[in-house]
């Protein structure tokens, strides 16, 4: 089995995967796929604080576990068919990239919903934090990284100038293959900054700095 790293781009209920295997140099794409995170049966699912934004606190809360609830068992589910397909294929992942927007912790409930930009904010950590919670259920050391910086931190750890790695993400396309969108492009980056040692957590504590 060949160590692999899976990273990931969340969305307003869904996010992009891409995992990498190989040298820390000269990874390879070795599988792209879509986990699905919005629970249909639930209304506003898809963007929960959104949905939340009107209701009376109390409500808010109770309906806000709820998609929690259900945001982690799609999470856990989707993932567990990617490391599947991957394990059949003769890989191992070990880590896992997330892309974070601001980094900035959140506020009480109150003042998010007080907010639309923290609603918005909140929403994005709410699939990010399913994700983050699926993938440490599966034994993955997790690493966050702000999406803004995750380019620099990879072309840091190889020594390479950043156009120079963001050209390299690019032309993966040449032997992968349409579809190669941004969503792919930004989550193999993710992948890639959690293929390095230096990126991950210490072995005293397994979790994301």
């Amino acid at each position: 089995m060949s160590f692999c790293a899976i990273g990931l781009r969340a969305h307003s209920g869904w996010a992009a995967l891409v995992a990498l295997a190989g040298t820390r140099r000269a990874p390879e794409v070795v599988s792209r796929s879509r986990i699905e995170m919005a629970d249909p049966a639930i209304r506003g699912s898809k963007q929960p604080y959104h949905e939340a934004e009107e209701m009376e606190l109390r409500d808010a809360a109770r309906y806000l576990a709820r998609c929690e609830r259900a945001s982690l068992r799609l999470a856990r589910a989707g993932l567990a068919g990617a490391l599947e397909d991957l394990a059949e294929r003769g890989h191992r992942p070990e880590a896992c990239g997330i892309l974070l927007a601001a980094g900035a912790p959140l506020p009480e409930l109150a003042s998010i919903l007080a907010s639309h930009a923290r609603i918005h904010t909140a929403d994005g950590e709410h699939f990010r934090n399913a994700l983050a919670a699926a993938a440490r259920e599966r034994g993955l050391e997790v690493v966050r990284v702000r999406e803004r910086d995750a380019a620099a931190a990879v072309a840091s750890e190889l020594r390479l100038a950043a156009e120079d790695l963001v050209r390299r993400v690019q032309d993966m396309r040449g032997t992968l293959g349409p579809p190669w969108t941004q969503d792919q492009k930004l989550a193999t980056l993710a992948a890639w900054h959690a293929m390095s040692r230096e990126a991950r957590p210490a072995p005293s504590g397994r979790t994301e700095a």
